[in-house]
């Protein structure tokens, strides 16, 4: 667990960032962000320890952007030339409320030099929502409607296809990951929605220092 909101001993959250930094020579601490399911972006490079965000752009070298997940999308993004990073955090609030649309914007670079990895996730078998979150996604594109199948009174929601949708109408044509669930697989994931009380993962990207 790499989380210090979810009532574990601060000591050995801090142990395992630690481990973390020091496992994947980190060419520096990550930013660890107050992650609020909206759509803020922060720039790593100016960004302290527990800035307010769901995103973390980087332009240089030395800086870790970072986001925690536990069923939510974890998303990751570079350009070609390697110029810029970046982390959001896209639960199906965030995605809504253009959490992919801010970051892109941030990276500052043509959305089609965009290269975009899609971390584990709560998959859509297991993702049961109400007609709320499906109505939330249908008001802004009719396309969403591919993301849902109907599952008694309620829906099950595709957040990897929400989230490939929302890349493709930007114009991201490289987007890789996606298929990796984090409620089916107690092995190797957290997952808020099977275990209620549970940890936070990880999912890091930087650029080293030359």
């Amino acid at each position: 667990n790499l989380a210090d909101h979810v009532g574990d001993d601060p000591r050995v959250v801090a142990a395992n960032r630690r481990y973390v930094r020091e496992r994947l020579a980190l060419p520096g601490e990550p930013i660890w962000l107050r992650q609020v399911h909206g759509r803020g972006v922060v720039f790593a490079e100016d960004a302290v320890a527990g800035a307010e965000g769901d995103a973390a752009v980087c332009r240089s070298a030395g800086h870790v952007c970072v986001v925690m997940t536990a069923d939510c999308l974890p998303i990751l993004l570079c350009d070609r030339a390697g110029t810029c990073v970046a982390a959001a955090h896209a639960g199906w609030r965030g995605l809504a409320d253009g959490v992919i649309e801010a970051t892109v914007a941030a990276l500052g670079v043509p959305a089609n030099s965009v290269i975009a990895w899609l971390g584990p996730a709560i998959g859509p078998q297991a993702f049961e929502v109400g007609d709320d979150v499906r109505a939330a996604f249908m008001a802004q594109a009719a396309i969403a409607a591919d993301a849902f199948r109907r599952h008694g009174d309620r829906w099950h929601a595709d957040l990897y296809r929400l989230a490939h949708q929302r890349l493709a109408a930007l114009g991201v044509t490289q987007i890789h990951g996606g298929g990796l669930c984090t409620y089916s697989d107690s092995a190797r994931f957290y997952s808020y929605r099977r275990d209620g009380v549970t940890g936070r993962m990880a999912t890091l990207i930087w650029m080293d220092l030359p």
